[in-house]
C-alpha cells in the first residue's frame, strides 16, 4: 500500500507555529529544486565481508535498521571531526531516496517509491560504538550526530541505471573500500519493503542500504573521495 507523492499539495487547513519549523533540502543534479529530507534510516549488515570484518554473521532472515537524526545528512566539502571520539570511520553507502511512501509495499512495486539516489558516506564514532556494545548499551550517538551523513548531489531514478555499479572510497588517494552493488544481500526493492512493514513510509525518506568491507579511520587533514559508478562523487575533507 503506497501512500503521499513528493510535492503534492496540502490540503488541509494552514498551521500556525511558535517559530519556523526546520526544512532540510539536498541539491539535485541539474534542478534548481531541492529535495526534503524527512526521515533517515540505514541498514547494518548489507554485505557479507563487511560484516565479517565486523566479526558478524548475516542474517539472512531479516536487515536490522537504523536510524540518523535528520540533521546529520548533509552536502558538503569540509566535516568537523567531533572531539569526543578518537577513531572516527567511514563507510560509503548507496543512498536512496524516496518520493512515495506507505505500508507493507510489495517488493514489485518498490521501485516506484525511488526519488534517486547518492553517494553517501555513513560515518561512525567507532570507539564509541564499541563502548556502548560491551555496556549493553545503544549505540545511537556513535551514528547520529552532526555531519554524520554527507550526500553528493541526488541523482533522479530515471537517470541511473543499477546494475554491476562499482561503489568505492579512498583516503588520500589511496583505495580502503571497493565493491560491486550487487553485492549487498538485501537489494533496494526488498528493503523498501522490508522497512514499510515497520514503520509508515513517507515522502522525503532516505535509506542508507550499507557498507562494503575496507571500513577504517579518519584522520584531521584527510581528503576523502566516494563515488558509485552513474550515481555520482562526493569529496570530503576533515578538519
Amino acid at each position: 500500500m503506497m501512500a503521499g507523492a513528493l510535492g503534492m499539495a496540502n490540503t488541509e487547513n494552514k498551521l500556525s507555529f511558535e517559530f519556523n519549523p526546520i526544512v532540510r533540502g539536498m541539491k539535485i543534479a541539474d534542478s534548481k529544486t531541492l529535495f526534503p529530507i524527512h526521515r533517515v534510516f540505514c541498514v547494518g549488515k548489507n554485505y557479507a565481508e563487511h560484516a565479517k570484518e565486523m566479526g558478524s554473521e548475516i542474517e539472512k532472515k531479516e536487515p536490522f535498521f537504523f536510524s540518523k537524526v535528520p540533521e546529520s545528512v548533509t552536502q558538503v566539502d569540509k566535516v568537523l571531526i567531533p572531539e569526543d571520539t578518537a577513531n572516527l570511520h567511514h563507510e560509503v553507502e548507496l543512498v536512496v531516496c524516496l518520493k512515495k511512501g506507505g505500508m507493507n509495499i510489495d517488493v514489485d512495486a518498490a521501485h516506484q517509491c525511488i526519488f534517486g539516489y547518492a553517494v553517501g558516506v555513513d560515518l561512525t564514532k567507532r570507539d564509541i560504538q564499541k563502548n556502548s556494545k560491551d555496556k549493553g548499551h545503544p549505540w545511537e550517538s556513535a551514528k547520529s550526530f552532526d555531519q554524520s551523513g554527507p550526500i553528493s548531489e541526488i541523482r533522479k531514478y530515471e537517470e541511473v541505471v543499477l546494475k554491476n555499479n562499482n561503489i568505492s572510497l579512498s583516503i588520500n588517494g589511496e583505495e580502503k573500500q571497493s565493491a560491486s552493488i550487487n553485492m549487498m544481500v538485501w537489494g533496494i526493492e526488498e528493503l523498501i519493503s522490508i522497512l514499510s512493514q515497520k514503520v509508515i513510509l513517507k515522502p522525503g525518506d532516505i535509506l542508507f542500504t550499507g557498507t562494503p568491507a575496507g571500513v577504517g579511520n579518519i584522520k584531521k587533514g584527510d581528503i576523502l573521495e566516494a563515488s558509485i559508478d552513474e550515481v555520482g562523487a562526493l569529496k570530503l575533507s576533515f578538519e
